[in-house]
């Protein structure tokens, strides 16, 4: 288990008069082995947030510690990085013209002092596992992504994340582009990985039933900066920034709907394609 710490980030876009300030001085923590939700609307500097985590985005103030260890500079074999980010959209990550087996098996450290036919055969029983892992048919390794369901992407696309061997997840609104039934599968298969694997994950949604349902402790985020934070059940239930009580009132019905209550948990155990 890991801790990922946000410390005082701040990141900009652009130069002189049209520099833009997408995250503004944000401190954030994600404590070992634990879900921590991230709300706001679009544009409120989430994703960059989720870049930020894993380089993909410039950091102009701050750092983003692993264990008290900037990121980007841990001194670590060539290898894939301890923080995995896994995208809204699987298209961003999964290459069409691969298979998921290979997509998959891309990302799996490679092993030294192994023969070429002793790795490949590593990989293929690592490719079954982590496709196991994320209640997909081993089989569906020969398979294109495009081939496959938008639940189904997204399985591959948390599969190829877990092949990196993560200490800390980044899952930048991984269910917002599913239908609802399939948003309950998901989000129970993230529940069981952080709990089965220790993973320390950062979960970021506009969707305040999602982020209720998974996290332990959420923040809210508005133009860049943190305005409230604390264990989710206050922060949703008795909110004391008006921007989180706005985002409250924009809520069509209770954040006790369908997302949180059976749906959810009648998709725990099922294994049709998703």
């Amino acid at each position: 288990m890991s801790e990922l710490r946000f410390d005082d980030v701040t990141v900009r876009y652009g130069a002189g008069r049209r520099t833009t300030t997408a995250v503004d001085g944000v401190s954030l923590v994600v404590p070992p082995g634990e879900i921590v939700g991230l709300v706001g609307e679009s544009g409120s500097g989430k994703s960059t947030l989720a870049r930020a985590a894993v380089g993909l985005a410039p950091v102009h103030g701050g750092q983003v510690l692993l264990d008290g260890e900037p990121v980007g500079g841990r001194r670590r074999t060539a290898g894939p990085s301890p923080v995995q980010l896994v995208f809204q959209d699987p298209a961003s990550s999964l290459d069409p013209r691969m298979t998921v087996g290979e997509s998959v098996a891309e990302a799996v450290p490679r092993e030294r002092g192994r023969t070429s036919a002793a790795a490949r055969a590593s990989a293929r029983a690592e490719v079954e596992r982590l496709l196991t892992l994320v209640h997909l048919d081993p089989d569906r390794a020969g398979a294109y992504p495009g081939q496959l369901s938008g639940g189904q992407r997204q399985r591959v696309a948390i599969a190829r994340a877990l092949a990196a061997r993560p200490s800390v997840v980044v899952a930048d609104e991984i269910t917002s582009a599913l239908d609802v039934s399939i948003q309950g599968a998901v989000l129970n298969l993230v529940r069981e990985l952080q709990r089965d694997l220790g993973l320390s994950i950062l979960f970021i949604s506009h969707d305040l039933a999602v982020v209720r349902y998974v996290a332990t402790r959420v923040a809210v985020l508005h133009r860049g900066r943190i305005v409230e934070r604390g264990e989710t059940a206050q922060v949703l239930g008795d909110p004391r920034h008006d921007y989180t009580r706005s985002l409250l009132a924009a809520v069509p019905s209770p954040l006790t709907g369908p997302l949180t209550g059976g749906t959810i948990d009648s998709t725990r155990t099922t294994r049709r394609p998703t």
